[in-house]
């Protein structure tokens, strides 16, 4: 190996190993995890994984009415096909409705279905145990206050940035 390639492979290794990245680096191991616990448990218990029950929570906030699917795609970051290939399957297991927008015949509006809201709630109780096992417990009273606040504020800045 070469001077040259040996000094860039120690600059790399330094950034590589920098406190910022591996900061970063536990919240995004937190996050994929605590989603994937989650994910498991919805799977397992309610039959759903953990992106149907974000759409479920998006349909389910306001009783009677109706998200058009550009916006779930939007809320969740998907794309036009990625949102009708899920609501596909969702239709398929029953747990939504499309029906058409009033005066847009180009759009259609997503709705849960009576068994989606049952197994919302289910889905609900389920989230909120693992929630409260692997996020809020671990960290005590004032730090979860902090730890929350602080997400607030960077999730505030992302959006305004």
């Amino acid at each position: 190996m070469n001077a040259a390639t040996r000094r860039g492979g120690e600059a790399a290794a330094r950034a590589a190993n920098s406190r910022r990245v591996q900061e970063f680096g536990l919240l995004i191991k937190a996050a994929t995890r605590l989603e994937q616990r989650i994910d498991t448990v919805l799977r397992r218990e309610c039959g759903i994984g953990h992106t149907m029950f974000e759409v479920l929570i998006r349909l389910c906030r306001q009783p009677d009415e109706r998200v058009s699917q550009r916006e779930l795609a939007d809320d969740l970051t998907l794309t036009s096909s990625g949102i009708t290939r899920l609501i596909d399957r969702m239709e398929e297991a029953g747990l939504v409705r499309r029906v058409p927008a009033p005066g847009d015949r180009r759009s259609v509006l997503v709705q849960p279905t009576e068994h989606g809201h049952a197994v919302f709630l289910r889905a609900a109780a389920a989230h909120a145990e693992v929630v409260e096992q692997y996020f809020v417990a671990p960290v005590a009273g004032e730090d979860y206050r902090r730890l929350t606040n602080a997400l607030e504020v960077i999730n505030k800045a992302l959006r305004e940035g």
